[in-house]
């Protein structure tokens, strides 16, 4: 099947019928995607539920698209080919091949083969016994480079443990469980895809996010797509979720309280020059205390109006969140195309 609609409706019926969706990103990685297909059928080959796989080409380049397509019709394999329009980041191919999904269950895993598809049974199982709505890999034995990827990370996941109060040694596995129902009310844009758990916290509990060790391989082919730069983007979009969790939807109160701290700075400097001006009758015209008063009024008003403007949006968002942060092309599958 052929289209150029932003998702699928799949009937109810289908839908129902698949136990779990495997969603994996996949960006310029032409001599990976074959291989991958390979040890995902043969990972799941004893599941023993209806489960389908679903690849989102992010707009590549090389013959990753093409590549994915040659194993549609592949027996014992239910696969759907998502390509994006053009390279929209990995958060938003991720999205898509969420939105696309039509299992109670999601996992989600990178298309470089360093993620493990055996380690999926036992992660699906591992979650229902522990009754958790996300189980996160652990890479604890990372086949990584120690300077460029895994001091950063170890600072990162730690760090953004703290601040977010989700406690795990692995943040940047792309290796999840989740379920459907969990996950499709979270709404993933940017680079956040880093910061999944912390999201689903702020939908279910903490109590019932979780995480296991999984087996971690080498990159076999291709190059990586991140480097230390990445670093300061991760700083960047923790402060974006630690605003997000604290104040999505009271972004007022955020402003709205260093507006009202600045104004009481600004209303004892303004009023000590007031008693200095008419009642000692010195000069303040010229001194640097009565401008820095002024300032630091001007700013409260403006903190405060953004506060107020911040709420409106925020209600907007809140009324219409159907907007999705990528474009799809076409979806392939084994069925018979159509235009």
């Amino acid at each position: 099947m052929r289209t150029t609609a932003e998702s699928i409706e799949i009937a109810p019926a289908t839908a129902a019928a698949i136990e779990l969706s495997l969603v994996v990103p996949i960006f310029n990685e032409e001599d990976s995607v074959g291989p991958l297909i390979a040890r995902i059928q043969e990972a799941m080959v004893g599941y023993g539920q209806p489960w389908e796989l679903i690849l989102v080409d992010d707009g590549s380049t090389d013959a990753t698209l093409a590549n994915a397509r040659a194993a549609i019709g592949r027996d014992g394999l239910d696969l759907y080919v998502v390509a994006l329009q053009r390279n929209f980041g990995q958060t938003a191919a991720m999205q898509a091949g969420i939105t696309q999904a039509r299992g109670r269950l999601i996992a989600t895993l990178d298309g470089d083969l360093q993620n493990d598809p055996k380690d999926i049974p036992e992660m699906v199982r591992e979650l229902e016994r522990r009754e958790l709505d996300l189980l996160v890999g652990w890479r604890k034995n990372r086949q990584d480079g120690l300077l460029l990827r895994k001091v950063p990370s170890w600072i990162a996941n730690r760090l953004i443990g703290r601040i977010t109060g989700v406690r795990l040694h692995d943040y940047g596995c792309s290796l999840k469980i989740y379920r459907g129902s969990v996950i499709k009310q979270v709404k993933l844009m940017g680079e956040m895809h880093r910061f999944i758990p912390a999201w689903v916290a702020g939908v279910v509990p903490s109590s019932r996010i979780g995480e296991m060790p999984v087996t971690h391989h080498a990159r076999q082919h291709g190059v990586s797509k991140y480097g230390i730069s990445r670093t300061f983007r991760v700083i960047l979009d923790l402060l974006s979720v630690m605003f997000f969790m604290r104040f999505k939807a009271r972004p007022g109160h955020f402003f709205g309280s260093l507006g009202l701290g600045l104004g009481a700075l600004s209303g004892v400097i303004l009023a000590y020059l007031f008693v200095d001006k008419f009642i000692l009758g010195n000069d303040i015209g010229t001194r640097p205390l009565f401008m820095i008063g002024v300032m630091l009024f001007l700013s409260a008003v403006q903190l405060i109006t953004t506060g107020i403007l911040a709420e409106m949006i925020a209600r907007t968002y809140y009324r219409d969140d159907s907007s999705v942060s990528y474009i799809v092309r076409d979806v392939y599958n084994g069925e018979q195309q159509t235009p």
